[in-house]
């Protein structure tokens, strides 16, 4: 079997594969509903009982579709960063966009208590942590984009975005120390991610920067195979670099930013996923691997989020436990076996 046809067989394997843990996605949890009640009620019709259709299209929905945004936004960023850097140990949230979120939602969280009280009021609500969220991650974005145009070495940029990720969690930090034992446990829920309090009018929103992001991510697919063999190749075969890596951080900031805007940082599903691509389809080239890395990021956010719903059990575990632990092991055999990967 050509490579072609070989690719053929995987890409279809994999869409079905997404569509059929959407619908898993959406019939389990604390009450499982059946597929055939899943799909009636997607479909438009009438579900047996008014209670799972209720469920389905206020809370199971939103949440899976959520997931498949995360799961494919997380995942390119990742992806753009570690062929930008060439690095395959680099995620979406090298830039420090994560760690500006971070503070935005810390100064909200943990410095309320010195607001006035209708200021504070507003801002501890889920749409005053998304415009922190928001706040912090584009003043980052804003900084870092600002050195990129100062700076011709790539590795620079990374070094940068490494330091304003350190700067900022020196000063969470601080906050912190200085905070009470409810305001730790709210920042602390916060940062363990969480795929299932959005609003149909925030999906919405974050739809259109995940869409966004990825259009630009695939006008960078030429660029990005350009730079697997290095800026100075690229250059030479004609490619503006200076522009080329502008639109690859601003696509990966928009991605990145918006979704631990409002899902908070999720763990290690940017940094192995690209991998997981790599491996099953055994290519370099990112006309494969923006399609692939989409699909098993999507796939792999909603077995995630199935685990940590642990079904027939009341109990929900923080989705950042769950992509840690699915993550972890990659990253590990990665460490080892960093040599193989371009």
């Amino acid at each position: 079997m050509n490579n072609q046809k070989r690719n053929t067989v995987l890409f279809s394997l994999l869409f079905t594969g997404l569509i059929v843990l959407f619908f898993v996605n959406i019939s389990l949890g604390s009450i499982t509903i059946p597929f055939k009640e899943v799909y009636t009620s997607l479909t438009g019709g009438q579900s047996s009982k008014s209670t799972w259709e209720y469920i389905i299209i206020n809370y199971r929905l939103p949440k899976a579709i959520t997931a498949v945004l995360v799961g494919m936004g997380l995942s390119i960023s990742g992806l753009l960063m570690q062929t930008l850097f060439r690095n395959p140990l680099a995620g979406p949230y090298v830039l420090g966009l994560s760690s500006g979120a971070s503070l935005g939602v810390a100064f909200v969280i943990l410095g309320a208590s010195i607001l006035p009280s209708f200021l504070s009021g507003f801002l501890l609500s889920p749409y005053g942590i998304v415009l922190a969220s928001t706040l912090g991650s584009t003043t980052v974005l804003l900084l870092v984009l600002l050195v990129s145009q100062r700076l011709r070495d790539t590795m620079a940029i990374l070094i940068v975005g490494l330091m304003f990720g350190s700067f900022t969690s020196a000063i969470v930090g601080v906050l912190t120390y200085f905070s009470s034992a409810e305001q730790l446990q709210k920042f602390t829920f916060w940062s363990m991610g969480n795929l299932g309090n959005l609003s149909w009018s925030s999906i919405i929103i974050l739809s259109i920067c995940v869409l966004l992001g990825l259009f630009l991510s695939l006008l960078s697919i030429k660029p990005l195979n350009a730079l697997l063999l290095g800026e100075n190749y690229a250059k030479s075969m004609g490619l503006n670099f200076n522009k080329a890596r502008l639109i690859i951080i601003l696509a990966t900031s928009i991605l990145a930013g918006s979704i631990t805007a409002y899902a908070g940082p999720i763990a290690f599903i940017g940094l192995a996923v690209p991998h997981i691509a790599k491996l099953v389809f055994q290519t370099s080239n990112h006309t494969v691997l923006f399609w692939s890395t989409l699909l098993f990021g999507a796939a792999i956010m909603l077995i995630c989020d199935v685990v940590s719903q642990m079904p027939g059990m009341e109990v929900t575990l923080p989705i950042n436990a769950i992509t840690s632990i699915l993550g972890a092991p990659v990253v590990i055999w990665l460490l080892v076996r960093k040599r193989s990967f371009k």
